[in-house]
């Protein structure tokens, strides 16, 4: 059960008094776990200041390109060759970033990946041309590759593992409430005039506010705060070899249990098509409103919110929720979101042009709701499941990068189905892809399932 320590004085916040507890409980949850998910959740909401910038701005980059002699099919399909190419570098820093926080620290790397995405987010406002445009971006995504690494390495040192699924589902509010904030709040300088570089260097400047807060408040491990360490998954796939002792270890001998375990690979498929749904809704929902529905771009800005602050309902209710439905209680709600979701994808294809500005974001919300809960869990609490404190940075790494070798296809190549089919049949072939993804799911439900049953 999860309480707070009483903090009696002011001075207790720089040095809280740790009471001894006698009761053969479980560790406290203290004041400082709060401010610690609180810190977690903060920073990385800031990266998507610096993440979703571009899709918030796209059409009117998009405007800006073609004063300078491109056409709009053109500059969309280059924009979104350049974001594939970005999602392509993301990805593989991700497969990197893990096993180095795993052995190098999750807070070096979680503020180092900070660091990197402001001066990028700066190069792409300064620059003028696609070349220079690619390249920032592609740096800007490799550097924000370390920050979920960080984010649940840290994560795995301070909680235990009985609260993952909540813990994990607040903590995941950084990207969807998080998103939905930034996009609202750089929809605001639109509708008021600020161009595309203005947007850039503001989420620039927010995030090196949050950065400055991390950096003086952020630790590693509660011990570095006087408490003591929290418990670990016994199903973990260091379970047999993980005795809670600190010590330096070898790359090698964290992925070798993690690459031959099954279910992981499971994971692995199904941060496949989940991140692949995900991104493509992150990039060109506020293109979609303008080409599809007809909105102007800061209403389309405004309205594209709706996707991550449905899921970031989600997340809260299948974080919870899973946590006390038992051992295969996410991998069955994984099921159930992915199913949703496709029913929600095929209407969404059968929108017509004439349908109105809600009917279709309605229906955004509600792919939303139910692929962001499901997709929360695959980095989140099933990483930490799968590595405790040992992987879970190393498991995370694996499985987003999975995930975003995937996600690169949400760029270039649902920009290729918009402009020579249409958004119906884009809908439509991501329908195909979430049903897919909800068949695996149903797969890595049954193989738990049986696991449990011989290994009670």
């Amino acid at each position: 059960m999860w309480y707070f320590a009483s903090v009696p004085t002011e001075s207790a916040l720089v040095t809280p008094e740790i009471e001894p507890d006698d009761s053969g409980s479980k560790p406290r949850f203290t004041l400082w776990h709060g401010a610690t998910a609180a810190l977690l959740a903060l920073g990385y909401s800031g990266y998507y200041f610096c993440r979703s910038d571009l899709s918030v701005v796209l059409p009117d980059l998009m405007r800006d390109l073609s004063r300078h002699g491109f056409s709009a099919n053109e500059a969309q399909i280059r924009l979104g060759f350049m974001a594939s190419m970005g999602t392509a570098a993301y990805a593989l820093g991700k497969f990197f970033s893990g096993a180095l926080a795993d052995t190098r620290g999750g807070r070096r790397f979680f503020l180092g990946g900070m660091a990197g995405s402001i001066v990028f987010t700066i190069v792409f406002a300064m620059s003028g041309g696609f070349p220079i445009f690619t390249l920032a971006w592609i740096g800007n995504r490799l550097f924000q590759s370390q920050g979920w690494a960080g984010l649940v390495r840290v994560s795995s040192r301070w909680f235990s593992y009985s609260t993952y699924g909540s813990v994990m589902a607040v903590v995941s509010l950084s990207f969807l409430f998080g998103d939905a904030g930034c996009r609202w709040t750089m929809s605001q300088l639109l509708a008021h005039g600020v161009g595309w570089r203005g947007v850039f260097y503001f989420a620039a400047a927010a995030l090196a506010v949050l950065f400055i807060i991390n950096l003086m408040l952020l630790r590693e491990t509660p011990a570095e705060r006087g408490l003591p360490a929290p418990e670990v998954n016994p199903r973990n796939v260091y379970a047999d070899e993980e005795p809670g002792v600190e010590h330096h270890q070898k790359i090698g001998a964290i992925l070798r249990p993690l690459l031959t375990s099954f279910a992981f690979w499971l994971v692995c498929l199904l941060a496949f098509g989940a991140t692949l749904l995900r991104e493509t809704f992150n990039l060109w929902t506020p293109t979609y409103f303008v080409q599809f529905v007809g909105l102007l771009p800061s209403v389309a800005a405004s309205r594209s919110a709706l996707f991550p602050l449905c899921g970031g309902v989600s997340v809260l209710l299948g974080g919870f929720l899973s946590d006390k439905l038992g051992a295969n209680g996410r991998n069955v709600l994984v099921v159930a979101g992915m199913a949703s979701c496709t029913v929600c994808l095929v209407m969404l294809g059968r929108v017509t042009g004439h349908a109105g500005a809600w009917a279709p974001s309605l229906l955004v919300g509600l792919v939303g709701f139910t692929l962001l809960g499901p997709y929360s869990y695959l980095a989140g609490a099933m990483s930490l499941d799968f590595g405790g404190q040992r992987g879970s940075a190393t498991a995370a790494g694996i499985i987003d990068g999975f995930g975003y070798i995937a996600g690169w296809l949400s760029g270039v190549t649902v920009a290729r189905i918009s402009v020579a089919c249409g958004w119906s049949s884009a809908f439509f072939a991501l329908a195909g892809v979430s049903l897919a993804t909800a068949l695996v799911a149903l797969v890595l439900t049954a193989h738990h399932r049986s696991d449990l049953l011989q290994n009670p």
